[in-house]
């Protein structure tokens, strides 16, 4: 007898739509072409940025120069958009924004600072309860989170790839199943618990503290509706893949082969349907050092980054970043060649990667790195904006959102979508 997806979400006793799962005939066949691929996003944050002048093209338009570094990417011209003049207004404080890249919130750096709900969560609140994983938080060497929920809380990251593997493949028996259901539903009697004293403290406070506890509140109903959605799908069996368990490298000097397997699991994710967002900071700060593919090591990445035109560290920076630029390539390739119903899986992916500082040797956060990829965006071509007075970043993040489905015409800074991208 054929089980419905209703069947199942009775029994699981939510009010949570499952995925499109084989089993129920939803996922599509042969005889079914004509089904939508779901949209995704993996945004990408490298950390300490790239030389400019290597990075962004001295020509703009359909038929501009590929600069040094985007030669590295030549193979997927007609499928990238690369910016310039870019940035997010009010955003400084160095290496503290990292924490807005993805939110846009001014002042990062300023003790009174308060985040905003990041672009991939909008995107997870949206399609998040399609999948296993509403979003996947990923991070190297240490890397603080890219995603931040509504009331601006860091969602914490995944630093290691076979850890993911485990998380996303691999089933435990019945009995740990059991248990970590148990578990699910402890922490949620403790939050029920949580959430009244917070309701009665806040009769009894000031207008200002009502204000941090709604705030408080907010974050403690988004740790809810995951546990909810975690407890739905513990039940069901995880997909199966060709693929082995990466050995993740205990040494943060291989951060390439790091980037080389949170960019193959990220593909696996998307693949498998397990979720359809994905955010991923490449620790550079805390890399101590970067061993070439050749094996030869080179000294500390972030001092690399403050090179103070030093010709020796400008030349192992270059370095360094044309193997970034190459491990993006082999994302999209990636990405690329897996085929789905109406297009590839890069054709049905936006990839977001770029940096939120401009130039890492003096901590500029203005006129940012950023190139767009994928998602069946009109690429091929170099949009440059003013680079004195530049157009908020926050515009390409509506762009992104309208094309996963969602309608609206602001985030954050956003005047609306950005010009040229369609």
């Amino acid at each position: 007898m054929r089980t419905s997806r209703r069947t199942f979400l009775q029994a699981a006793g939510v009010g949570l739509s499952l995925p499109l799962l084989e089993s129920f005939g939803d996922v599509p066949s042969k005889a079914s072409p004509s089904k939508a691929s779901p949209k995704r996003m993996i945004a990408i944050d490298q950390d300490l940025g790239f030389i400019p002048k290597l990075f962004f093209p001295k020509t703009s338009g359909r038929n501009y120069a590929l600069s040094p570094y985007l030669e590295k990417i030549a193979a997927h011209r007609e499928q990238f958009t690369v910016f310039s003049g870019l940035s997010h207004p009010g955003v400084d404080g160095g290496h503290r924004a990292d924490k807005t890249f993805l939110t846009g919130a001014p002042h990062p750096g300023r003790a009174s600072f308060r985040n905003s709900i990041s672009l991939d969560q909008v995107m997870a609140n949206d399609v998040g309860h399609e999948t296993r994983f509403r979003s996947l938080s990923l991070g190297i060497n240490d890397a603080r989170s890219l995603s931040y929920t509504q009331a601006g809380v860091e969602i914490p990251t995944i630093q290691n790839a076979a850890e993911l593997y485990k998380k996303m493949f691999l089933q435990g028996d019945r009995k740990a199943m059991e248990e970590q259901l148990v578990r699910l539903r402890r922490k949620g009697s403790i939050l029920d618990v949580v959430m009244g004293q917070s309701s009665d403290l806040s009769k009894r406070v000031s207008a200002s503290d009502r204000e941090r506890i709604d705030q408080y509140q907010t974050a403690v109903r988004s740790l809810e509706q995951r546990l909810t959605e975690a407890q739905a799908w513990e039940t069901l069996p995880k997909p199966k893949v060709d693929e082995a368990m990466p050995e993740y490298p205990d040494d943060k000097k291989q951060f390439f082969e790091m980037v080389r397997m949170m960019n193959e699991m990220s593909r696996l994710a998307f693949q498998t349907d397990s979720t359809r967002v994905i955010t991923l900071f490449l620790g550079g700060v805390r890399t101590p050092g970067v061993k070439l593919e050749n094996g030869r090591a080179i000294g500390g990445y972030h001092n690399l980054s403050h090179h103070g035109k030093d010709e020796l560290k400008l030349k192992q920076l270059e370095e360094i970043e044309t193997v970034q630029m190459e491990l993006f390539g082999e994302l999209l390739r990636d990405l690329q060649e897996v085929e789905e119903t109406d297009g590839s899986l890069l054709d049905n992916t936006m990839v977001l990667y770029g940096c939120h500082m401009g130039d890492a040797n003096i901590h500029n956060n203005n006129n940012l790195p950023v190139i767009l990829a994928g998602g069946g965006f009109n690429h091929g071509q170099h949009l440059a904006f003013n680079e004195h007075n530049n157009a908020p970043m926050c515009d390409i993040f509506v762009s992104m959102l309208q094309k996963m489905g969602i309608e609206t015409d602001r985030f954050g800074s956003s005047k609306g979508t950005l010009t040229g991208l369609s």
